[in-house]
This record gives C-alpha cells, sequence and structure tokens, in this order.
C-alpha cells in the first residue's frame, strides 16, 4: 500500500495475521512509515498494509433469537437428564 493510500480513519487489514482495523495514526520513523490500528494500537509498517472492505456491522440474522434456541437447550438436557434415585451416593466424593 502506498503511503498516498492511506489515510486516519482508513479500514485495512494486516494480511500475515489477519488483523482488521481503522487507522488512528500514522507515524514516520527512520525510513519507514507506519500506521496504528484501533484494533490492537499497534503500529504495523504501511507497505504490508491492505485496504480492507468488510461487511461492517450486519442486521439481525435470519433464523431463531436466543430465547428460541435457550428453550431448545433446555428441553435437550431435560432429555438427558437420569433418574438418580437408584444409586447410592457411595462415590460421591469428599473423602
Amino acid at each position: 500500500m502506498n503511503a498516498g493510500e492511506i489515510a486516519i480513519g482508513t479500514q485495512v487489514r494486516y494480511p500475515r495475521t489477519g488483523t482488521v482495523g481503522k487507522v488512528v495514526r500514522l507515524e514516520k520513523q527512520e525510513k519507514d512509515l507506519f500506521a496504528e490500528l484501533d484494533s490492537t494500537h499497534l503500529l504495523y509498517r504501511i507497505d504490508q498494509l491492505v485496504t480492507y472492505e468488510g461487511k461492517g456491522k450486519e442486521g439481525p440474522k435470519e433464523g431463531k433469537g436466543d430465547l428460541e434456541r435457550f428453550a431448545e437447550e433446555r428441553e435437550f438436557a431435560k432429555k438427558l437428564h437420569t433418574d438418580t434415585t437408584h444409586l447410592d451416593e457411595m462415590c460421591d466424593g469428599g473423602g
């Protein structure tokens, strides 16, 4: 990426680790120009960054909501629950 392509607020990605973030600061050190990302607060050489057109925030996903999934998990757990009245409690721990 060239210095002309990057500005504060540009969303970029560091391909080696997959780190994504917005540029919050530019800093020149000796011959290299670095960009600080808001996600890590680390400096990355701008020639190692690529612009990133992420999906951003998405609306509500289609499908089941949290309450529906919770109810299903509760029913599933009830089915797995076994009758413990026949146990003699010999292995309850505490020794």
